[in-house]
Formats: C-alpha cells, structure tokens, sequence
C-alpha cells in the first residue's frame, strides 16, 4: 500500500456468479409475464415455456437436418451427424428446462423425492442409458462390426440411448451365417449380463472348419493333399493380416498370441471312416461363400477317381459258411 491508496483484487467467479443469478432473474420475469398475459398461475407458465421451447428445438433439429442432408452423401456421415445433433440438442434442451424448473427450492425438493422413485420403478431404462454410455465410452462393439449376444447375431446397425439394433443373420430357417432379413432391437442393458462375442475387433478374420468323411478304403492321403491346395489357394494373404495394424492393437490390448495363421488340414478317425478337417482363416462375412468354393473344387477334384469315395453311416453284415435256401426256385 501507497500514499494512503488501498486497492482491492476482482473476486475469482463473481462475474460468472452474478451473470447466473441475472440469468435466473430475467427467466423468472419472462415467466411471471406469460402468467399475467395469460391469466395463469406461474406453474402454467411453467408448463407452456417448457412445451414451447421443446417444440422449437424439434423445428429446429429439422431444418438443421434438412439443410445438412442435402450436402452429405456418405450414409456414414450423415448417420454420425444425425446422432450428434440429436444428442447435442437433447442435452441443450435439458439444461435450459432443468433451470426453467428448478428455480424454485420446494420444487427442486419435489424433484429430489421424485427422482428416487422412478430410479426405483424405471431400474431397467436406467440400466439401458448406462448401458449407452458404456458402448460409446468403452466400444465393445461399433457400427458395422459382427456381435453375437444373448444367442443373437448380426451386424450392429444402430445404436440408441436404450437399445441398439442388429441385422439379424442367422436363425433355425437360415444357416451358415446368412442374413434373414429381420432387424432385432436389443436392449443397452444387456452388456452388463451378457457376454458379447464381437466377430470383427481388431481382427477381421475367423476361423473357419470345412469336414470331409471318406471311407476307410479312400486314399486319405490324396485327399489331404488336395484339401491343403484349395485352402492355400483360398486363404486371404498371411502377410497382408500380420500388418494390419488392428491386429496388432488388439493383440497388444489383449494379449493375443496369433501365430496360426496358415491353412492346414487335421486327420482322425470316425465310425464311418476317416475324417479331414480343413482349417482355414476367412473374412467373417464370407464364411458360407468359402465354404462353397471348398466343397465345389473338392467334388471337381474327386470326380472320376475310384480311389476316393465319401463315407457316410452304413451297416455291413458278413456270413460264414453256405446259405441253405429251402424255396429252390429263390
């Protein structure tokens, strides 16, 4: 201090403080107004101000929409913003009708008491919403990627606060992995109790096993043999999945040895005849068509050759000694 002067420092946050309670002040005058326009009760006012600004976001949402449709070509992108800007504006709109209401303290009290019961009655929709956000937060699965949950399975094609969607693609009607047309919503919440086998995380490949059964008789050995050259031949590029970068986050992340991924062929024995395995890594959405392309060229393969004959259940009785037929003309 000098020459008698004595200053004082700006409180930290009183600019932001008074700002708030002038914000406040100037709602509750705007409310107070449409009472006496309207020759309501303040919470009327409430209730119209609330109804109001809810309609002009949803306007307002759709013209954005309109605006931005008309310059995005790319679903991709037009999905993505469409979420944003729903989500952004549903966050706006809570806020601003959360201030509206919880200006008054009895009615935040109100609040307060009513929030605990419906935490209790709608445990399932909160359970949902926390489900939302960890598949947002944590990504156990994206849009596009194959999941199987619950016994379901398809490609997410969606996903919402409270459930997401899959494109169905396989049930006891169609097989090998097929889609079937139908669209299941299942709820958020599910992620907390059900494992979910995600096809397509970090690694785009699976595992795919094609069986034959020859007979005890058949060649095996020529057999396996011409199992290995088609899978070689249809296996994707060894050098090309060892690169991808996704493959080596995820076996980083997790841990994950992968080191078989060449195509081979495993041999054992079965009551009707020798069993060939033919192992090979597929993309995930092409397990039926690999799996076709396997059986065609083994048929072309094996067509003609009397050495190599597929197996399947029978029974064979042996007698010994002559056979007495008492009718002779039999």
């Amino acid at each position: 201090m000098r020459g008698g002067r004595r200053t004082s420092a700006p409180i930290a946050g009183g600019t932001t403080y008074a700002s708030a309670e002038e914000s406040r002040a100037s709602l509750a005058r705007v409310i107070d107004r449409i009472a006496n326009a309207l020759n309501i009760s303040h919470s009327q006012a409430q209730l119209i101000l609330t109804a109001a600004w809810i309609v002009g976001l949803g306007l307002l949402r759709a013209v954005i929409l309109a605006i931005v449709k008309r310059r995005i070509t790319d679903t991709g992108v037009w999905y993505r913003t469409r979420k944003t800007l729903t989500y952004t504006i549903t966050l706006i709109g809570m806020v601003v009708i959360a201030s509206l209401w919880l200006e008054s303290s009895g009615f935040a009290t109100y609040i307060g008491f009513l929030t605990a019961g419906l935490a209790i009655a709608l445990s399932d929709v909160l359970k949902n919403l926390a489900g939302w956000l960890f598949i947002v937060t944590r990504r156990p699965f994206r849009l596009g990627e194959r999941v199987e949950i619950d016994g379901h399975k398809g490609d997410v094609v969606d996903i919402r606060a409270f459930r997401f969607t899959l494109f169905e693609i396989e049930t006891d009607r169609v097989r090998a992995e097929q889609p079937t047309g139908r669209l299941l919503h299942v709820p958020n919440g599910l992620v907390f109790t059900e494992p979910v086998a995600n096809y397509t995380e970090g690694f785009h490949y699976i595992w795919l096993e094609v069986p034959v059964l020859v007979t005890f008789e058949s060649d095996w050995e020529a057999v396996e043999q011409i199992l290995l050259e088609i899978i070689q031949e249809l296996s994707p590029d060894r050098s090309e999945m060892m690169a991808a970068a996704e493959l080596r986050a995820t076996a980083d992340l997790y841990r994950i040895g992968i080191t078989t991924l060449d195509p081979i062929v495993y041999l054992t024995v079965r009551d009707s005849g020798v069993l060939l395995t033919a192992r090979l890594v597929v993309e995930a959405n092409r397990t039926r068509v690999i799996e076709q392309e396997t059986w065609k060229q083994f048929l072309r393969a094996i067509k003609g050759r009397p050495d190599i004959e597929l197996a399947y259940p029978t029974i064979r009785t042996h007698l010994r000694g002559p056979i007495e037929l008492r009718d002779p003309s039999a």
